[in-house]
């Protein structure tokens, strides 16, 4: 078997499994009464090689996450190539900021008013617009990332009067855990944050958050109740990719 043949079968494998996840997403917006809300699925390619990012491009995925900034730069090109959207969803520090404003889309995983004034300055000196996220810690777990779900609004109001960067939205990672209402609770709450950022947007009391409406929350485990809380974006590795080596 020769490698394109490879390559072609992997490819092959991810396309299932990413058609199996958008129905499963499908099926989720069914049951909460979201039909047509295009939920979009974010294949998360952490610690996977340049080959398989090919093959997830090659798959027909549209929106693609790394959680490191080397893994970003290395496979980069391959998705800048493929005109797929590339987030940086893993937690970044500001002296590897240049790095992610270069091939990031989207930065999903600020969580500081000096982080976001770093990628501003950043996105001007390279003369491009850079989404952000406003990431949340919503479970209040010492292990996970993200403001306090009080100062978000702030941290959104303060990164949006900045230049060169564009406020998307917000994320989280959802609380570790099974007891499906207190994970849907803590995704409930990051819904309420970016509701309460669009209604004070509109009465015009604080800077234009008004593009901020993306909820990128929910993984492979838990989807479904991330997108009966409001998601716009699932972020899929496993259920796609299958386990990590």
């Amino acid at each position: 078997m020769t490698g394109s043949a490879d390559a072609d079968d992997v490819a092959a494998g991810i396309a299932a499994r990413l058609a199996d996840v958008r129905a499963r997403v499908r099926l989720a917006e069914a049951a909460s009464g979201r039909t047509g809300a295009a939920v979009r699925v974010l294949v998360a390619t952490k610690t996977r090689d340049e080959a398989v990012a090919r093959a997830v491009c090659d798959a027909g995925a549209r929106l693609v996450g790394e959680n490191r900034v080397q893994e970003l730069v290395a496979k980069g090109p391959v998705f800048r190539k493929a005109g797929v959207e590339a987030h940086l969803i893993g937690p970044l520090q500001r002296n590897k900021a240049r790095d992610a404003v270069a091939w990031a889309d989207c930065i999903e995983s600020v969580d500081s008013a000096p982080l976001a004034e770093r990628i501003s300055r950043l996105a001007l000196e390279a003369g491009r617009t850079v989404g952000v996220m406003i990431q949340v810690n919503v479970s209040g777990e010492e292990t996970k990332s993200g403001v306090a779900p009080g100062d978000a609004l702030a941290l959104a109001a303060t990164a949006a009067e900045l230049p060169a960067i564009e406020i998307r939205g917000f994320m989280t990672v959802g609380l570790n855990s099974r007891d499906e209402a207190a994970v849907r609770a803590g995704y409930a709450r990051l819904r309420e944050i970016r509701d309460a950022a669009l209604v004070r947007s509109a009465s015009g009391r604080g800077p234009d958050l008004s593009g901020a409406w993306e909820l990128s929350m929910g993984m492979s485990g838990d989807l479904e109740w991330a997108i009966a809380e409001g998601a716009t974006i699932v972020r899929v590795g496993t259920a796609i990719l299958g386990p990590r080596g």
